[in-house]
């Protein structure tokens, strides 16, 4: 029977890549000449650091860092902005967290979506994918088509078509 799995991940060495980009681009502008500017990418925990002089220029980097992602292929909603930016001293300070792996109740919004969609399909929640199956391709393929028309939010990807 076909199957592929629907997962959430966000690649490490992309996401490495448009924040050295963004570094790159904010050190090279006139606004930010000789300006406070820390940008840094925790791996481990998928976390982005951001500090600068005031709460302007970290909205600036964090729309330079939307815009470079989403060059590099990653998409927007990846990224968790909900922190607000904080003063520490004179410096403001903002950590934004990457969105890797479907969580549990994001996954169950998934199923639901397929479950009410009236396709013939099983989908099954396994770690931090959801793997779907039915008996033709075609109903994959309708599968995959609501689940972009679904407006969920989350940033998804259909991998392992089999």
């Amino acid at each position: 029977m076909p199957s592929f799995d629907i997962a959430s991940s966000v690649d490490i060495q992309t996401l490495d890549n448009a924040v050295n980009v963004v570094k790159k681009e904010i050190i090279n502008r006139f606004d930010f000449k000789g300006n406070h500017v820390v940008i840094d990418l925790n791996k481990k925990e998928y976390l982005i650091q951001l500090e600068s002089e005031s709460d302007m220029k970290i909205q600036q980097i964090v729309d330079v860092l939307i815009s470079r992602s989403m060059k590099q292929g990653i998409d927007a909603s990846s990224f968790d902005f909900s922190k607000e930016s904080f003063p520490s001293g004179k410096i403001y300070k903002k950590t934004v967290s990457v969105k890797n792996g479907l969580k549990q109740e994001d996954a169950k919004k998934v199923v639901k979506l397929i479950k009410d969609s009236g396709l013939k399909v099983q989908a099954a929640i396994m770690d931090d994918i959801v793997r779907v199956t039915g008996k033709k391709i075609d109903d994959l393929q309708d599968v995959i088509a609501a689940c972009r028309s679904g407006n969920l939010g989350l940033p998804l990807q259909y991998i392992n078509m089999k």
